[in-house]
């Protein structure tokens, strides 16, 4: 497998163009709601607070996350809406989304703990990258998930 080349592009929904918009939430629905099918409110208003972490190749959307600051001192920022492209499957982008989310989340709030709402059959993917199980599974949205967390790395914190 051969390592695939991207850009990581950070901004917020002020700053992305109509149709890079349209591309990425084309992605999440096509991924959350259709394929997963899920009806959830996909739109729940927190986009145009949130910044948008994506991985681009040229012009093609590869993947991409959604990263809330946190709300005060002692909270953590949060990853959500985490996402890969059916059509690049299979090219370990969900690592390279995750390395690269939390790398944008230590360096944008540096001694910040960092959570998600993960689906429970991605507990083991998202151990990997540090986060520890925080709370019993849940249902969301018809959904088993679990909240997990991520300590403030030692390189974050310093």
């Amino acid at each position: 497998m051969s390592a695939v080349a991207y850009e990581v592009d950070v901004r917020s929904l002020d700053d992305m163009s109509s149709r890079d918009l349209y591309t990425m939430l084309k992605m999440r629905i096509d991924v959350f709601v259709v394929e997963q099918k899920c009806a959830f409110p996909e739109m729940d208003g927190k986009d145009p607070e949130a910044l948008h972490l994506r991985l681009l190749a040229g012009k093609a959307l590869l993947a991409s996350t959604r990263i809330i600051a946190p709300k005060g001192a002692s909270d953590p920022a949060y990853i959500g809406r985490v996402v890969v492209s059916p059509d690049h499957r299979g090219k370990r982008l969900g690592d390279k989304v995750m390395v690269e989310s939390i790398a944008a989340c230590e360096s944008l709030f540096p001694g910040s703990r960092i959570a998600l709402s993960a689906q429970s059959h991605l507990e083991r993917f998202y151990k990997s990258f540090g986060f520890e199980t925080v709370s019993e599974e849940y249902l969301e949205d018809d959904i088993p998930h679990i909240d997990m967390l991520r300590p403030v790395s030692r390189a974050s914190a310093a």
